[in-house]
């Protein structure tokens, strides 16, 4: 799996991502995060990918169910300064990351192939 072509993520961005998703998880499970109008004991994080130099972080989350993902990613990117702040009191690195909150689509694609397998396979019987 490469982060861009040629240059392999290594086992460092490996071990940093899991670390930060893990604190993110914390921090979003017990709703310390605090921002206004978002329950974020409802947003699952599935995966956080790092750049080569770790001074950026993907954070790839979900809220439960799918619904108002876009609203609530907006929200994210708006106090991701206030998620950063509390993240800085719980993970101990010299350079803490700046998180970029995406949307997570592999839930919506692996849907897709699901109901891309089973036309085939109703196909087939017919």
């Amino acid at each position: 799996m490469a982060d861009r072509i040629g240059k392999p993520i290594t086992q460092r961005q490996l071990r940093v991502g899991e670390m930060i998703k893990q604190a993110l998880c914390m921090v979003f499970m017990k709703n310390e995060a605090k921002v206004p109008n978002l329950e974020t004991n409802t947003i699952t994080v599935t995966e956080v990918r790092m750049s080569q130099d770790l001074k950026i972080a993907k954070a790839y989350v979900m809220p439960l169910g799918g619904k108002d993902a876009d609203k609530v990613i907006d929200q994210l990117k708006d106090y991701s300064f206030l998620i950063r702040k509390i993240l800085s009191k719980k993970v101990f690195m010299k350079y803490l990351p700046k998180i970029l909150f995406r949307k997570d689509e592999s839930f919506e694609y692996a849907e897709k192939i699901e109901n891309l397998i089973k036309q085939t396979n109703k196909e087939k019987e017919v």
